[in-house]
């Protein structure tokens, strides 16, 4: 199912956003022309991921500091053990839209 998020324009580059969606909590955010949509908890201690600290190529966690890749959610940095879920992100017409 895709699910309209939001506007390319109302995007402001590096701020971390996050919406609820059929009971899935998703992060999202613009860097550069690519805008990228993760799993919004961390799966260590369930630390919403909407106050991470945001890098060029990872997000990290603001709780215990677990680091994750932002395109593969793959696990950079401990203590979170498994990777997040990522979300196909498509721009259509200036339109956000995430594949749930």
């Amino acid at each position: 199912m895709k699910v309209k998020i939001g506007e390319i324009k109302n995007l402001i580059e590096g701020n971390i956003y996050s919406k609820d969606i059929n009971n899935e909590h998703i992060i999202f955010f613009k860097l550069g022309n690519k805008v990228y949509a993760l799993e919004g908890y961390c799966t260590h201690e369930k630390a919403d991921l909407a106050y991470s600290i945001l890098t060029e190529n990872e997000i990290i966690c603001p709780l215990h500091l677990s680091s994750f890749n932002i395109e593969t959610g793959q696990v950079l940095n401990p203590p979170a053990e498994r990777n997040l879920k990522t979300y196909k992100v498509e721009i259509i017409n200036g339109e956000i839209f995430i594949e749930i």
